[in-house]
């Protein structure tokens, strides 16, 4: 192996021979060693990439019509008397997905004899697998909760009279005579007194459905009306070998939703993340260099994370507190060439893709 020092003459002959295959609803390319490339393979390895997630819910309020006569017709005391939009942060969520740091490419040499030698790569480049078709990780779609929308045009329901009505006062009187009647119908089914009842079961959930649903929406030209839908919005964070002390992430209003990390009409959101990996300081010379180099060049390089304590905080109260893998507060390790080389007896190497770490060895 030699870190990616490669020529743009090698990096089109490793794109001839790639094939591809769906694993996770994700694709993954499959890299042969073949004489074409010199048995040679390019891998990168991914560094930490910290995508949150914020669910929100975005309810809008929106005043009826008929607003001011909501008390003496109705006796409805605190109906919506104002247009306004609110929104609330319901959830808070963080993965690592790792991306492909472009300072940690490799190449992996096997043997001219070796045994159908191949990687498997994510698009990107990054490493998967050794002589497998490995996993990737399958990232769940974040699933919104189900929004609540005004109902019908209130005026669908409006009878003649009150459409040809001169005035609004007289329109709500009308609409508030039409609500009250709802309401009596409703009652008389409920204790058998209708003039026509309903024949049986399911005629009787259709009437008392349709009049649920006019009475709901007739009272919401009086009451206003709410509704409530909910979005998601996507912030990431590389960190570098640093920890990171309440980095402002983003910010969030009430009045604007989630707003940019540098607009100071929304309250900050920071994040934190320490480091937790003891630290181990080497000093080498110069044959301790060179024999350090040397291991990195002869054989399959891969991530061994740190550990770190992730902090998310709002409003002065923690939303999250993780424990973490980061590349960045890691150190890298090697396997041996010699360990690809049994033609008989191919050794596979399974990794964590967003880690860059192994998962498994196999023979």
């Amino acid at each position: 192996m030699k870190r990616a020092n490669i020529t743009i003459r090698l990096m089109l002959m490793v794109m001839l021979m790639v094939t591809t295959s769906n694993l996770h609803a994700q694709k993954t390319i499959r890299v042969n060693a073949v004489k074409a490339n010199d048995y040679g393979v390019v891998y990168t390895l991914p560094k930490s990439s910290f995508e949150i997630t914020l669910l929100v819910k975005k309810t809008t309020f929106q005043r009826g019509d008929f607003y001011t006569y909501a008390q003496p017709y109705l006796g409805i005391s605190d109906p919506i008397t104002e247009n306004r939009t609110i929104y609330t942060l319901e959830d808070l969520s963080i993965v690592n997905k790792g991306i492909a740091d472009k300072d940690q490419s490799y190449m992996i040499e096997f043997k001219d004899k070796s045994f159908e030698p191949y990687l498997t790569l994510r698009e990107d480049g990054v490493i998967v697998a050794v002589n497998s078709e490995g996993e990737l990780q399958d990232y769940n779609e974040t699933i919104l909760p189900k929004s609540e929308t005004p109902d019908l045009n209130p005026r669908r329901y409006f009878s003649q009279e009150t459409l040809i009505a001169g005035s609004t006062a007289k329109q709500a009187e009308l609409v508030a005579r039409q609500i009250l009647e709802l309401r009596r119908s409703r009652t008389d089914i409920l204790t058998g007194e209708a003039e026509s009842m309903p024949p049986d079961g399911t005629a009787y959930k259709v009437v008392m459905d349709q009049i649920d649903l006019q009475e709901k929406v007739l009272t919401g030209l009086f009451t206003g009306t709410t509704a409530v839908e909910y979005l998601s919005v996507n912030y990431s964070v590389i960190p570098d070998a640093e920890d990171i002390d309440r980095r402002v992430v983003a910010r969030f209003s009430e009045r604007l939703g989630p707003v940019d990390a540098d607009n100071l009409a929304g309250e900050p959101i920071y994040l934190s993340l320490t480091n937790k990996t003891p630290s181990v300081e080497l000093i080498l010379n110069e044959r301790e260099l060179k024999k350090l180099e040397d291991k990195l060049s002869s054989g399959l390089v891969y991530n061994v994370p740190g550990k770190a304590t992730l902090v998310v905080e709002f409003r002065n109260r923690k939303l999250l507190e993780n424990e973490v893998d980061v590349v960045q507060f890691g150190t890298k390790e090697v396997l041996a060439k010699r360990m690809f080389g049994n033609m008989k007896q191919p050794i596979s190497v399974l990794f964590y893709p967003e880690l860059g770490a192994i998962k498994q060895i196999i023979q």
